[in-house]
């Protein structure tokens, strides 16, 4: 178990969970329900789920979704607000999604929050995992926080995002995330990228 898995599992415990509660992502929201073209309801993979907000609201609006973390006690909390709806949860890493059992081909998969919690090495093997999950089509969202803007996490600036996915997905879309900027602190950003690989 990496510290990372560590560090969370204590935190769960202590009950000190920042990232747990915060609005939805707007970039989420208008890809759902945008006014313009907002996507049809598929298959949807939640990555680093914790208590299963995201994967909830994408089940109620008609997603099948699966949601996956790598600590068990969120994910008891996203099976019970899940009740009735068609959303899954499982223990997985995101760095070994292929050899989880999760399946693939989802047609979105999104990460509110977790790539820029990684290392270097992780991120590398979480593009490739990501990559082997995702239809041919697939969109991928992720909303992360900026380098320096949180304390005790990483965060990821433009040019690693597009390092990172350039060579197998497209950025469509960028821009300022507001939901989780809380009064001007831990400013983050959205990338919206297309399967191309």
């Amino acid at each position: 178990m990496s510290s990372r898995q560590r560090l969370f599992r204590w935190l769960y415990r202590l009950g000190f969970t920042p990232w747990d509660g915060h609005p939805l992502a707007h970039s989420l929201t208008m890809l759902v329900e945008g006014t313009t073209h907002p996507l049809p309801p598929g298959t949807a993979l939640d990555l680093g789920c914790g208590t299963g907000d995201n994967a909830v609201y994408l089940a109620r609006h008609g997603w099948r979704v699966t949601g996956v973390d790598y600590v068990a006690k969120p994910l008891k909390k996203a099976r019970a607000k899940a009740t009735g709806l068609p959303a899954v949860f499982a223990k997985a890493d995101v760095t070994q999604l292929s050899w989880s059992g999760i399946g693939d081909g989802f047609d979105l998969i999104i990460d509110s929050g977790c790539l820029h919690g990684m290392d270097a090495d992780d991120r590398d093997a979480y593009v490739r995992e990501v990559s082997a999950v995702a239809s041919p089509d697939a969109q991928l969202l992720i909303v992360a926080f900026i380098p320096g803007a949180s304390m005790g996490v990483p965060g990821i600036g433009f040019e690693e995002v597009q390092r990172l996915f350039g060579a197998r997905w497209k950025l469509i879309s960028s821009g300022d995330e507001p939901a989780m900027d809380h009064n001007g602190k831990n400013p983050a950003r959205h990338y919206l990228f297309e399967r191309t690989v």
